[in-house]
């Protein structure tokens, strides 16, 4: 007698998925936060130096391992974290972050959720914030709905999800963007960009004017539109891109190259204020930009230890998801220890910072013991 299988245990769904509608599009729809997220979505289309610094800052934070007591427990862990599931292409829980601090930076707000399947976390989901809602049960809490046809349902596994909010204001849950601040200005920067192009396809691609100026003949008023017909013939001849000729006419002819005596606007200046104002809010140093502008070797070793301090910052809005995710792990296979998290050292020069700086605190002791002996 063969024996009944077991039941295959089934992937929990994701929760914060979008639900298929014909009317996704409407029901998504909600007046100012959905349109904030669009404008937000174009300017970092628009103007590809923040595109640039944003991604930058996704990849200078870096990576981090975990350490535990059971150095067991650690290495499973760490192979964890690198080959779970995300999304629906990619792998390893550094592709969720970047996903998800790209999502807090861009619009303010990032939602996760972690995929239950078999007592054990199966994957990881950056839900889109058009799928989701955000409500303030309390003043501590925040609820997470999903939004279906016509109406907004709460998740059934809150403990699955997290969300996260940049810089919200005192009583909200709605982060505020890295981006706010830039619309006026890159507004202005587009404006000098299109200018610039349609100026030099203005005056960059030469016309002429070719001008005939009748005499007091009578004879000449008379044949006055065909001899004109007969120049604007000769003179597009002449023009020809793939032949070179001389241009011959009778009369009294005038040629000006129309365009030619106006200067371009030197858009230097207003496009270096733009790009001051568009750097000092995203917090980069200009020459990760590509920005060639002057300075000394000593400001820019300023502006990198402040891009590190930057960094630290994005970090500690990581931890408490990497905290959820490592918790949750734990406990799905019985473990109670604690752990923390260690993140990479920034740059090669945090690293020889850190080395000089344990090389003269060893000096400095050594020193403090042969006084104290003395």
């Amino acid at each position: 007698m063969i024996g009944k299988r077991k039941p295959q245990p089934v992937a929990q769904a994701v929760q914060t998925a979008a639900s298929d509608s014909p009317f996704t599009a409407l029901n998504s729809y909600v007046p100012l936060q959905t349109g904030e997220r669009r404008l937000y979505a174009a300017l970092r289309e628009a103007v590809p130096i923040i595109d640039a610094a944003i991604d930058k800052i996704v990849r200078l934070v870096g990576s981090f391992t975990i350490k535990c007591a059971d150095k067991n427990t650690e290495y499973n862990l760490n192979s964890f974290l690198q080959n779970v599931k995300v999304n629906s292409t990619e792998t390893g829980v550094q592709s969720f972050l970047s996903s998800y601090l790209s999502q807090l930076l861009t619009y303010g707000n990032a939602v996760g959720e972690m995929v239950v399947s078999g007592g054990a976390i199966a994957a990881l989901y950056n839900a889109g914030l058009d799928d989701v809602e955000l409500k303030a049960a309390s003043p501590l809490k925040i609820d997470v709905y999903r939004r279906e046809t016509g109406e907004s349902v709460k998740v059934r596994y809150p403990e699955l999800v997290f969300c996260s909010a940049f810089n919200p204001p005192a009583g909200s849950a709605q982060g505020v963007s890295l981006l706010h601040g830039l619309p006026f200005v890159s507004s202005i920067l587009i404006q000098i960009y299109n200018t610039v192009g349609v100026n030099w396809e203005r005056l960059g691609n030469v016309r002429f004017a070719v001008t005939y100026k009748q005499t007091s003949d009578a004879s000449d008023r008379a044949y006055a539109k065909e001899r004109a017909q007969k120049i604007a013939g000769e003179w597009s001849r002449a023009m020809q891109k793939d032949s070179v000729s001389d241009f011959v006419a009778v009369g009294d002819v005038s040629i000006k190259a129309i365009g030619a005596d106006n200067q371009i606007l030197d858009s230097e200046v207003p496009v270096r204020q733009m790009l001051e104002q568009i750097v000092a809010k995203l917090g980069l140093p200009p020459f990760l930009l590509g920005l060639s502008w002057s300075s000394t070797e000593r400001m820019s070793s300023q502006q990198a230890d402040i891009l590190t301090s930057e960094l630290e910052a994005y970090r500690r809005l990581l931890n408490p998801v990497i905290t959820r995710i490592c918790s949750m792990w734990l406990r799905l296979n019985g473990c109670g220890q604690r752990f923390s998290i260690e993140w990479d050292n920034i740059t090669l020069q945090d690293e020889i910072s850190l080395a000089n700086a344990r090389l003269l605190n060893a000096k400095a002791a050594q020193i403090e013991a042969a006084l104290t002996k003395d």
